[in-house]
């Protein structure tokens, strides 16, 4: 199993910036670590991920960058020109080996507000 905390959501005006952060622990070797977001009344959806080639969705290209410490087993999402738009529970999401497959663990998710 692996678990994961995630942290450094809050406030922030439009054209602001945030950093967030998560924590993955546990036994398992992870391969891809992703965030996505979910805001009210919609569906999740894949934000950014790294696992060899980052993948970016269109709405935060080029304001958003993901990155990854693997000697922390730390993933981060770097936010600026952040937007009211991206007002959202922010989710860390890891894949990771099994002794026979693959498996999918989501953290609890962050609130990030957008707001002047």
């Amino acid at each position: 199993q692996v678990q994961l905390v995630e942290s450094g959501g809050g406030l922030a005006q439009p054209g602001g910036s945030l950093r967030l952060s998560c924590v993955a622990s546990g036994s398992r070797r992870i391969y891809t670590m992703a965030w996505y977001r979910q805001a009210p009344g919609k569906e999740r959806e894949l934000v950014a991920s790294t696992g060899g080639v980052s993948y970016y969705a269109d709405s935060v290209r080029g304001r958003f960058t993901i990155s990854r410490d693997n000697a922390k087993n730390t993933v981060y999402l770097q936010m600026d020109n952040l937007k009211p738009e991206d007002t959202a529970v922010y989710i860390c999401n890891a894949d990771y080996y099994t002794d026979i497959d693959v498996a999918s663990s989501f953290g609890q998710g962050i609130q990030v507000t957008v707001s002047s």
